[in-house]
């Protein structure tokens, strides 16, 4: 069956399930942040042929991807999900199972975070497009922003980087990295490129932190007597265009520089072995990794990264200087500046 043959009527009836209960019928979802709170807005578009393909992405993964993207800019921003709103641009001779399977990927991405779909709208187009819009709350005090780095700050990364990037690499080249001289058998290889190509497929916002940073908030409140309206000393994003572009955006936001030490970029063994000659820059400029880069006092640093285990790490710190620059203190290699453009940009 084909999206023409519903019609719009019975597309909507489709939907409906996958929709939270008393969210849907009316012109607009009725929205309550809790008492307190600051009301977040984000919107992503994701275009097929430019964020997903039939060689990449199942619909399935094309929902989960479209949630994880937008749940991972609330993250960023420090604030918890309410729910998202799904706009759909359809081809008329898209089967109906496509359609399904997408809202089961947005579903189970969603359950996750004990969250849902509000609304939504629905046209025909001659391409596939999905556009979200997560909506999420956040108290004044806990608000993630760019534009507050400062000198000393420690730079601390969460998860690894680069592995979704060289798992789309294998999804479009299924032979790539089948060396299997390099691996103890062929179930080892085909870990590694599995996980590689989940990283990809299956992104996880990191909502998680939001509990640990608001831990370390009421310790800081403790220690210092701090007020209850003062506000929690953080800066960051997500590294959704890669960890290069994220710590830039961050510098250039708050008007400070950074110092990164190459031995410190938090790598997977499975990205190390499978591409030895890119790690280091498919793990500052591949992008879609969905993890946060997060600016902080020395001491909540390492304490965030004592609480996360092999979950975070400190990759470098703030400086006066202007300048992003990545030192190797193991080869005593040349500084390298980091450059923007080297990193992933729509035009």
């Amino acid at each position: 069956m084909l999206i023409r043959d519903l019609g719009e009527r019975g597309l909507l009836k489709l939907i409906q399930p996958y929709c939270l209960p008393k969210t849907i019928g009316d012109d607009g979802a009725i929205v309550h942040p809790p008492l307190g709170c600051e009301l977040v807005v984000t919107t992503d578009v994701l275009v097929d042929g430019v964020h997903f393909s039939d060689r990449t992405t199942s619909p399935f993964d094309v929902g989960w991807r479209s949630v994880a993207a937008n749940l991972s800019d609330l993250a960023a921003m420090g604030a918890t999900p309410l729910g998202i709103t799904v706009g759909l641009s359809l081809p008329p001779d898209l089967p109906v199972v496509w359609l399904e399977q997408l809202y089961a990927g947005m579903q189970a991405c969603l359950q996750r975070y004990d969250t849902g779909i509000i609304g939504g709208d629905l046209t025909r187009s001659s391409i596939i497009t999905v556009a979200i819009t997560a909506l999420g709350a956040v108290t004044a005090d806990r608000i993630i922003a760019r534009s507050t780095a400062r000198v000393g700050d420690l730079i601390v990364v969460t998860g690894d980087h680069g592995d979704s990037h060289a798992g789309l690499q294998l999804l479009l080249d299924p032979e790539l990295g089948r060396d299997i001289s390099k691996f103890t058998n062929t179930a080892d290889l085909e870990q590694h490129r599995q996980i590689l190509i989940t990283a990809h497929q299956r992104p996880q916002p990191r909502l998680d932190i939001l509990p640990l940073l608001d831990a370390l908030a009421e310790r800081l409140r403790q220690r210092v007597r701090a007020s209850a309206g003062e506000s929690f000393p953080i800066s960051g994003m997500d590294s959704s265009d890669g960890l290069a572009d994220a710590i830039e955006q961050i510098c250039r936001s708050s008007g400070v520089g950074a110092i990164l030490n190459r031995s410190m970029l938090p790598i997977s063994p499975s990205l190390s072995q499978m591409f030895p000659a890119t790690t280091v820059e498919s793990a500052l400029y591949g992008g879609e990794d969905f993890e946060l880069v997060l600016c902080l006092p020395a001491s909540i640093a390492l304490e965030l990264v004592d609480l996360m285990g092999k979950g975070a790490a400190i990759v470098g710190k703030i400086t006066r200087s202007p300048d992003i620059i990545l030192v190797d203190d193991i080869t005593g290699s040349p500084p390298i500046y980091l450059a923007k453009a080297a990193g992933f940009q729509h035009f």
